[in-house]
């Protein structure tokens, strides 16, 4: 098992950030290692080298979202950029029911599969089982979201929720010069994700006495659910008596942003919003000129996940946690005095692409109505 450890190296981070992972704006390396304060761990893989083509088995939390669903084109590509090293790639979808996903691993591990990669539905229920099949000798890599025990895994690979989170929290309340009335609106309830952004969140917005936080609701990343749950806020509140609506990601974002249109709030009398990810949020954002900032949670981990994956497979030492790059983009004049903008939005926004395209795939001419790659048969 990985118990030979060493502490993490500059040149051992720039071994893991393929160029392809860095989107427009910002492209130095990831900021959330830069200021880390603590040490990185890199894992020694050696005793889970072996000989090439390798098995590996994927178990998928879901493709609920349309977030989701570019992550998993995302893994298809890293897949694709590796046929030379895996003869079989097993894909399983739990449809967002951790035990769906527990029984989903069993099979997995029935296949002689060579690694475990896993995008977790929850944090807790599943952590048991990854850390049975690491003590069982097979490495697992998770990616997008993590379990509870760092021993359940051989690395994680994440753009860094809590830095998302602090970063758009700061920013709206600065952007309201540290006073008024904040509707949250988290993901997906259970999610490591949502729960990691909306803690972040609160301890940002707990340091600005003048900040009140009017409702908090959990979303599961729909735009359907975000637009109806602002609009019953707004129904019971009143628009007026809102002044920020923090969301962690923009599939929810927008729906509140539509909620206000129909409440009659148009251009920029919206509140503040924050929430990337999805471009018809950019879109939005665009369009009506209120005040805004996104951080894409950038799907191309998906691929950074598959890349790391290989590594473990070939005894090449690895980092315990992986962070990818993102951009902060904010609409122009809005920045503030912590969070200023990597790009700003007129220049990130796809106004001639479809809404649901989720940006930071790190795919060529990405389309998600007709991707294709080859895969191993």
């Amino acid at each position: 098992m990985f118990t030979s450890q060493i502490k993490l190296s500059l040149a051992v981070v720039l071994a893991f950030l393929p160029g392809f992972l860095f989107a427009q704006g910002y492209d130095g390396l990831p900021r959330t290692f830069l200021w880390n304060p603590n040490f990185n761990e890199v894992v020694d893989t050696a005793d889970f080298a072996g000989e090439a083509p390798y098995t590996i088995g994927f178990s998928n939390a879901s493709q609920g979202d349309g977030w989701l669903g570019t992550f998993y084109h995302s893994v298809e590509y890293g897949v694709s950029q590796n046929l030379d090293k895996i003869g079989r790639f097993i894909v399983t979808d739990a449809n967002g029911d951790p035990t769906k996903q527990i029984s989903d691993i069993q099979d997995l591990l029935e296949q002689d599969t060579d690694l475990l990669l896993v995008n977790p539905a929850t944090a807790d229920a599943l952590d048991p089982i990854l850390g049975r099949t690491m003590r069982q000798g097979v490495p697992v890599v998770t990616v997008a979201r993590r379990v509870e025990s760092d021993t359940s895994f051989v690395s994680f690979i994440t753009a860094s929720d809590t830095a998302l989170a602090r970063m758009s929290a700061t920013w709206m309340a600065e952007t309201l010069d540290g006073s008024g009335r904040v509707v949250l609106l988290p993901g997906l309830a259970g999610a490591s994700p949502a729960e990691m952004r909306l803690q972040a969140a609160k301890e940002v917005f707990a340091q600005f006495p003048g900040i009140e936080i009017v409702d908090t609701q959990y979303t599961g990343w729909s735009p359907a659910n975000g637009r109806q749950i602002m609009a019953a806020i707004i129904q019971r509140e009143g628009a007026d008596n809102i002044d920020g609506v923090w969301a962690d990601s923009g599939l929810q974002g927008s729906g509140s942003v539509e909620a206000f249109i129909g409440a009659g709030v148009t251009g920029a009398d919206i509140p503040p919003h924050t929430g990337g990810d999805l471009n018809g949020m950019y879109q939005l954002a665009h369009e009506n000129g209120f005040p805004f900032a996104g951080i894409d949670y950038t799907p191309s981990i998906g691929a950074a996940s598959v890349h790391l994956a290989v590594d473990v497979l070939e005894g090449t030492p690895v980092p315990q946690r992986l962070d990818v790059n993102f951009q902060v983009v904010i609409s122009p004049g809005d920045e503030t005095r912590s969070i200023s903008a990597d790009v700003l939005l007129p220049d990130y926004v796809a106004v001639d692409r479809p809404g649901e395209l989720i940006m930071g795939s790190g795919i060529p001419n990405y389309d998600p109505t007709n991707f294709s790659v080859e895969l191993p048969n």
